[in-house]
């Protein structure tokens, strides 16, 4: 049977229900029950051995492939190529190992919400035990500072608040109120009247009932959402699994057919088997995981000196390629303080922004001085603004210091002889000053509680209600203010105030947020946010921020949750905003919108967050004031936990995306055009125009250093006003294709045509012309590969010292192979003469020259 929604029964119910009372359980039942219920403990996460992590590094396609291309090398004898390409799985294996080990723990994170020790009435006595022995039925005190120990259902309060923004999103603490009963199907922020267990009292004091503890809780049921999310694998991922498997019949395809074309023109077996090994062998750029990890790693550091920690290396990638963010609004959209941005007095209607509004006058500072004595008594009153712990004290107090009123100094000239505190029942809070021989009442609170204890004829209620209105519309917390003469100070006396004015508060957005909104907006990402305050504010945010423009509108999650699947699906490409979100509505816009092909990013800083951070392609935590939870669900966590660093995360994971295609363009081009070398030359029954060794040192100088060169290359400046590139294509498209097909063609004939000539002239040294000429075109086609202006922008050339460096090493290796006698030995070269070496360099440069040509053409096209 269900658990009853303890929100919709009133407390003699809810007592009821769970057959307790208001003293508590009887101990020997509070015992039974716990051997029933289990204790009230979080499930630990099962953790993921060290060495499954280790195996997990080792069973992408493209790994195992060149396993065995290591096995081949061994068997042949080539003990440099084998070793190098051990190293190149050992090296992504150990970055893989370390960059993951950590982040497969998310669950343990939830255990910081375990509450130690927990004041409970037992038997009509009050007793303080371990938080794990507390059970459904039990009766828990609430006192500030506390953190709520379970889930349970408010039965007494006294100007009790809870701050629950890591579970529902909600920015300001919210009164709980004991006498409120509430319709089954409301929203978990909306229930005044039950605490949650990992929330944090802060202020008041209450007693509840418990209705669920350890998993059973709202907490707990986070952890189940975690627990049953399978981690997403990223675009590079995807993309590279799938080239694995082409590779793999690619391989095999081509050593079969160049086996048979060299064995029907009459080479030795053993030839014939060594050369269709080296070239499965050279099929597979066993360059290709290292790069991609070293280029992950570069821009994993690059990341880290702009503030955004990367957990999972993929991930780096995977928000280059990101389309939508998905961002919480509280502290992450904006500053995550309250802010008095408007108030109304006098008929005047003040803004305070940056610069006040009309100027500050008598008005405004008598207001301000209102609004700063009708705030709760600090227990320090030197403390001024910073001294005030609730949010709205604090920013009465700020925006009373800025026009130079000393709200610590106000509370010292004027001493409070008593104060009502704000109630759930009220609506209102009142300070009592003496001053002469009066009593003076200063009272902030609801508009409607404020205006019915005014002195108001019905024009002017009519009027002040039309001004609350407009200011609510804005999307602004209203407070009014009232003072006057009361005979004690008590709430009874409180009637014919002095009507002061409105006060309209906001949490504002925090700085740069719109500009990197906008910003973002022009590479081609939406950005949407999802929040578990109220409707109205998430319009007036989302308006100020230009999420929410033109047709453009927001969903609350009562909507959400009516909608069917198509129907959200209908809606998605219009919603700027979501509000009044559970954890689960995060989940399942998370997934509506994967489900459409996009590549989603996930900001947040809450428990409420985690489940959506570890769904989404990548998730993104704030680092300073995020949970654990959020930080270990996350994949990147901002140091700073400022917006603006996720538009500086996806311009360094679009750089990585364009540097992986680059060397992915190289790294397939030369080896297409050493296979095509072979296969020509044996459809036209030409002698062998490269020897097996020769291959692998050819991968080995030109393939190697060249794409870590590239792993590095600069961002092009254009890469901020560029889409994101489409999340369905492959990795190897069909216009990528027939540019590594055209390249790879034209390094091909290049190849042939100075194996030819040299045939002709010396035919001793042609197969050393070609294996020259082949090596240093691939060299050349660096330039090619490097960034479109990296070759036609004297600036740009020497922009990447790791290239520049690499294709001197690259050179002066190949020189070696021609001129060094124990290479010549080796690899079966002969020295070349100077027209032999011209005619090699020259040919060579052909492929770069037509190459640039064409680059240049299209540029001026």
């Amino acid at each position: 049977m269900a658990d009853p929604a303890w929100h919709a029964l009133d407390v003699s119910e809810a007592l009821a229900q769970l057959d307790s009372s208001a003293n508590g359980l009887d101990p020997v039942e509070a015992a039974a029950r716990l051997q029933r219920f289990g204790p009230n403990r979080l499930p630990r996460a099962t953790r993921v051995s060290a060495w499954r992590l280790l195996r997990n590094q080792f069973t992408s396609i493209v790994v195992l492939l060149l396993g065995a291309a290591a096995g081949v090398s061994l068997a042949l004898g080539d003990l440099v190529e084998t070793a190098a390409i051990v190293a190149v799985l050992l090296l992504n294996a150990a970055i893989g190992f370390a960059t993951e080990y950590r982040a497969r723990h998310s669950m343990e994170a939830l255990l910081q919400f375990d509450v130690p020790r927990a004041p409970v009435l037992r038997g009509g006595h009050l007793a303080v035990i371990d938080a794990d022995s507390i059970v459904p039925g039990d009766i828990v005190e609430l006192r500030p500072g506390q953190a709520v120990p379970a889930d349970a259902r408010v039965i007494a309060a006294t100007d009790l608040r809870v701050d629950e923004a890591a579970l529902t999103g909600e920015s300001l603490p919210i009164g709980k109120q004991a006498d409120l009963v509430f319709e089954a199907a409301t929203t978990l922020a909306d229930r005044r009247n039950v605490v949650h267990k990992g929330t944090t009292v802060t202020g008041g004091t209450g007693r509840a009932l418990v209705t669920a503890t350890g998993a059973h809780t709202e907490i707990g049921r986070v952890g189940e959402l975690l627990s049953g999310i399978l981690e997403e694998r990223t675009p590079l991922e995807r993309r590279l699994d799938a080239l694995g498997r082409r590779l793999v019949w690619l391989a095999i395809g081509i050593a079969a057919l160049v086996g048979a074309l060299e064995a029907l023109h009459g080479q030795p077996w053993a030839l014939v088997v060594e050369t269709a090994i080296a070239l499965a062998v050279a099929a597979v750029p066993e360059a290709l995981p290292a790069v991609s990890t070293i280029a992950l790693a570069v821009g994993l550091r690059r990341m880290a000196r702009r503030h955004a920690l990367v957990r999972r290396l993929p991930a780096v990638e995977a928000l280059g390629s990101t389309t939508i963010i998905c961002t919480d609004k509280t502290r992450t959209l904006t500053s995550g303080e309250m802010t008095v941005v408007r108030l109304w007095t006098a008929g005047r209607d003040y803004r305070l922004g940056e610069t006040i509004t009309p100027a500050p006058d008598q008005a405004l500072r008598g207001a301000l001085e209102v609004a700063a004595l009708a705030s709760r008594r600090q227990a320090d009153a030197s403390a001024g603004v910073s001294g005030a712990h609730d949010p709205v004290d604090a920013a009465t107090f700020a925006a009373a210091a800025r026009v130079g009123i000393d709200p610590a100094a106000l509370h010292r000239a004027s001493p409070a002889v008593g104060a009502i505190p704000f109630s759930s029942e009220r609506k209102l809070m009142a300070s009592f000053h003496a001053r002469a021989s009066e009593t003076i009442a200063y009272v902030k609170g609801a508009p409607r509680a404020i205006l019915d204890l005014s002195a108001l004829d019905p024009d002017e209620r009519r009027r002040l209600d039309e001004v609350n209105a407009e200011l609510a519309s804005a999307g602004l917390r209203v407070l009014a203010m009232a003072r006057g003469v009361v005979a004690d100070a008590t709430a009874t006396s409180l009637r014919d105030l002095q009507f002061i004015g409105f006060l309209g508060l906001m949490d504002p957005p925090a700085p740069g947020v719109r500009e990197t909104i906008v910003a973002l907006r022009r590479a081609g990402l939406r950005t949407v946010m999802i929040t578990g305050d109220q409707r109205l504010t998430a319009e007036a945010v989302g308006r100020e921020l230009t999420l929410i423009e033109g047709e453009a509108e927001v969903i609350d999650g009562r909507e959400l949750a009516q909608l069917s699947g198509p129907q959200l699906d209908a809606r998605l490409d219009v919603v700027g905003a979501f509000s009044r979100v559970t954890p689960e509505d995060k989940l399942t816009i998370v997934t509506a919108l994967q489900a459409r092909g996009e590549i989603v990013a996930m900001l947040g800083d809450g428990v409420n967050d985690a489940p959506a951070l570890r769904k989404a392609d990548v998730g993104v935590a704030m680092g300073r004031r995020g949970t654990d939870v959020a930080k270990q669900a996350a994949a990147i966590v901002l140091q700073d936990d400022r917006f603006e660093t996720i538009a500086a995360a996806v311009e360094e994971g679009r750089v990585i995306d364009g540097n992986i295609r680059k060397f992915v363009f190289y790294l397939f081009s030369c080896n297409l055009a050493e296979i095509a070398v072979l296969l020509v030359a044996g459809l036209a029954g030409l002698p062998p125009v490269l020897l097996p060794l020769q291959i692998l040192y050819l991968n080995l100088i030109t393939d190697t250093m060249p794409a870590l060169a590239l792993a590095i290359e600069p961002p092009d400046p254009n890469v901020m006003l560029q889409p994101p590139r489409d999340p369905q294509s492959a990795l190897l498209t069909g216009p990528f294709l027939r540019r590594v097909g055209g390249y790879g063609l034209l390094i091909t004939l290049s190849t042939l045509a100075a194996f030819l000539w040299a045939l002709d002239r010396a035919p001793a040294g042609a197969a050393t012309v070609a294996f020259t000429t082949l090596a240093f075109a691939q060299i050349f086609h660096l330039g090619t590969a490097r960034s479109p202006y990296s070759a036609l922008v004297p600036s740009r050339i020497f922009a990447n010292p790791a290239a520049i460096g690499a294709v001197c090493l690259s050179a002066g290796l190949q020189v070696l192979a021609v001129q060094f006698a124990p290479l010549q030995r080796v690899l079966r070269t002969v020295p070349l003469d100077t027209t032999q070496w011209l005619v090699a360099i020259g040919l060579a440069a052909v492929p770069a020259i037509v190459g640039q040509a064409l680059r240049l053409r299209v540029r001026r096209a």
